[in-house]
């Protein structure tokens, strides 16, 4: 199991914000975190991010304490059916019978977690065990669980597949987060750089390849899903984050190559032309060979790749265009475009949010694999604090300062587990948090429509469900416990904050970000489309 240093530092937080930490850990090492949580209302709290683990399919072990054994059914303090409790959102939940097989269950739980498709794991240790003794010599000594077996895919299926490639006229590669999970970078970059190919990629599978790669296609999103006539899918889903493969998102007649290490996986929504089971990057290499053998290369002065680049210039026109605007209060763009400039290129970058997390996905950059970590397959709210916590902590056991942890949350995001900043002070975390505030959710109201509304009666039956507090003083949380808080309203205060925040490497920073209400994002290329966060 993978040692934290810092391992109080998260058991002590909220439990689910310890389980959030826990898991993105062993998303960034690819060994499973652990976090221990207490019995019942403990338990409970860990569910959603057990839950949110297991759709990301990042490992973690989960190890709750519960009531005596000879208490069960007696209505014991805080008695819950746990393990049958996590069997709903885990792959392996168990109540170990003696002492003995603790350490056999452990790496079975730890081999559980890592192995096929990673996931979730719980353990669950009765009171009256907590302190109990046994003879050593009654323990069997059980090996540390070794990394995951590496499988290829069927060389008959991997010549089809390469066969498809050559013959695509608008081909495109989606990089998902179960690339960056296999490592694939080096054996990704080989493959785009020799094919010639197109690629786009997932929320989470930003940075495997650079995002200003001159081959990333990510400002022509929609009309690359659109227009493709095949698709290579490495360690990505069709589920709701690319809309289920399907019309009218993407062609009725793509053909898809599916790579995926689960073989459940395989045909999900939409049959692919070619299956290829195995590890993503044992895959691509696979696929890398089969393509260098006569030399075959997608010409870069296609139709397809025309189309592609304009409408990437087209977009990002538009986006420079209301990234340059300066009025006050600043919008969306206006705010990314010079977080971007200032970001060190080697960050790790959280982001939650409705807007803020959809737009801050296509504005600020990654550079480097596993260096984004977000609402992910579940659209969890609330996890953005608990990643950062992990990753600064993962930052600080690796020694001297480490890289900076940007956490990008939006108001209604950052109010799902805003405390958390006391944990950050606690330890001095030099995480620096930017709360992008639009007084709501999606939109908001200004302080001045605010007070008007509040003169017409009572603002819970008036006010707006999706509408916050205007200009709710989220620095001062920050500064309350010994943090540095910043309130930015312009330009100016915005890039002199992020500079503070970012060569202070003795405490949290948090960047109180005053946009106008009405912000939103730039006319979609296609509205009549399903509207995604991601």
């Amino acid at each position: 199991m993978e040692e934290l240093t810092g391992a109080q530092l998260i058991a002590e937080s909220l439990k689910t914000q310890a389980c959030y930490a826990a898991s993105a850990v062993g998303y960034l090492t690819g060994r499973p975190g652990a976090c221990l949580v207490v019995s019942g209302p403990g338990l409970i709290h860990a569910l959603g991010g057990m839950a949110n683990a297991n759709m990301n399919c990042w490992p973690v072990i989960v190890i709750g304490g519960s009531s005596d054994r000879n208490q069960e059914t007696a209505g014991a303090f805080q008695e819950f059916p746990q393990v049958e409790a996590c069997r709903l959102f885990s792959k392996f939940s168990v109540r170990p019978s003696s002492l003995e097989v603790i350490p056999s269950v452990v790496e079975k739980a730890v081999r559980a977690s890592m192995y096929g498709r990673p996931g979730a794991c719980y353990i669950d240790i009765a009171g009256d065990m907590v302190n109990a003794k046994v003879d050593r010599s009654q323990i069997r000594v059980v090996s540390c669980c070794p990394d995951p077996p590496v499988s290829l895919a069927d060389h008959g299926a991997v010549a089809e597949a390469v066969s498809v490639l050559k013959t695509a006229k608008r081909p495109l590669v989606i990089i998902g987060k179960g690339a960056a999970y296999s490592r694939a970078e080096t054996a990704l970059r080989e493959f785009v750089e020799t094919s010639g190919l197109p690629f786009l990629p997932t929320p989470m599978g930003k940075g495997v390849l650079p995002d200003d790669h001159p081959h990333c296609v990510a400002a022509a999103r929609s009309r690359a899903l659109l227009q493709a006539d095949v698709i290579l899918l490495l360690g990505a889903r069709l589920n709701w984050i690319l809309h289920f493969g399907l019309p009218p998102r993407f062609d009725p007649n793509v053909k898809i190559i599916q790579v995926d290490l689960c073989a459940e996986e395989m045909g999900n929504n939409v049959r692919p032309a070619v299956a290829l089971l195995g590890d993503i990057n044992a895959v691509v290499t696979q696929l890398l060979q089969g393509i260098c053998k006569d030399g075959w290369k997608y010409g870069s002065g296609t139709e397809w790749w025309s189309l592609l680049r304009n409408k990437i210039a087209a977009n990002a026109k538009i986006s420079k265009t209301l990234a340059l605007q300066s009025t006050v209060p600043m919008n969306y763009y206006t705010v990314f475009h010079h977080v971007s400039q200032l970001l060190p290129h080697d960050c790790i970058i959280i982001s939650e949010g409705a807007n803020t997390m959809d737009i801050g996905r296509t504005m600020l950059n990654n550079y480097l694999p596993r260096h984004r970590l977000d609402a992910g397959t579940f659209g969890t709210m609330g996890v953005g604090l608990g990643f950062a916590i992990a990753a600064a902590t993962l930052e600080r056991s690796n020694g001297e300062k480490g890289r900076r942890i940007v956490c990008v949350e939006g108001d209604s995001a950052f109010g799902f587990s805003g405390m958390e900043v006391e944990t950050m002070c606690r330890y001095n975390l030099p995480v620096v948090i930017i709360v992008v505030n639009n007084n709501g959710i999606y939109s908001g109201v200004d302080p001045e429509t605010w007070r008007e509304m509040a003169k017409m009666g009572d603002l819970t039956s008036i006010a707006p469900p999706v509408t916050l507090l205007p200009e709710a003083r989220y620095d001062e949380v920050m500064a309350a416990f010994g943090g540095k808080g910043y309130l930015v309203r312009t330009v100016e205060e915005l890039r002199s904050a992020l500079e503070l925040s970012l060569t202070d490497w003795q405490r949290p920073s948090l960047l109180n970000v005053l946009i106008d209400p009405s912000s939103d994002r730039k006319q979609q290329e296609f509205p009549w489309l399903t509207r995604s966060n991601l």
